[in-house]
């Protein structure tokens, strides 16, 4: 009895991981198409002078797979001794690559993850100032959630300067196959 009750619970937290799995796959397919299609002559271009340029949305999006690794492998992060450098890019090509390479190593630490690593607390800070006081599962949820929002996010940006939009969870309105 007790054998099968331990066999249910690594089911089910491999059920967990293999969920998250699937959903980083999912975003990072999406995001790949919307990346490939930056055009690097607007990167300094922004919607309003609220909005970020759109480089350094792109850049961000390209880079938050790589917060599963950090919340994986870490404790936290604080943006006052380790201040936050936007990596060079000069392309789309070079977006795709960034990430594709955080993909990758965020895949890598989740499939190596227990349901003890999830369980573990991730600080995000400014100094003193706690931004985000997640459990390392919450944060891994949130690093997706923050791709689809800026994906969503550039997708506007890509839309008001009337570029074709790639389907996310089915078809574009650009998407003249449907």
């Amino acid at each position: 009895m007790e054998l099968h009750r331990a066999e249910k619970t690594k089911q089910k937290n491999m059920d967990i991981i293999n969920l998250l799995l699937k959903e980083l796959e999912a975003e990072f397919n999406i995001t790949k198409k919307f990346l490939a299609i930056v055009p690097t002559d607007k990167f300094d271009w922004a919607p309003h002078e609220k909005s970020m340029k759109m480089k350094s949305l792109v850049v961000h999006i390209a880079d938050l797979p790589r917060w599963v690794s950090l919340a994986l492998t870490t404790d936290g992060l604080d943006f006052e001794t380790e201040p936050y450098t936007e990596p060079p890019v000069e392309s789309s090509d070079d977006l795709v690559k960034i990430l594709e390479k955080n993909y990758r190593e965020g895949k890598a630490d989740l499939e190596k993850a227990s349901e003890s690593n999830l369980n573990g607390r991730w600080v995000l800070r400014m100094g003193k100032q706690v931004l985000a006081d997640y459990s390392k599962y919450e944060t891994i949820r949130h690093s997706i959630s923050q791709t689809i929002h800026h994906r969503a996010q550039l997708g506007v940006y890509l839309r008001l300067l009337n570029i074709p939009i790639p389907g996310s969870y089915g078809p574009s309105a650009d998407d003249q196959r449907f």
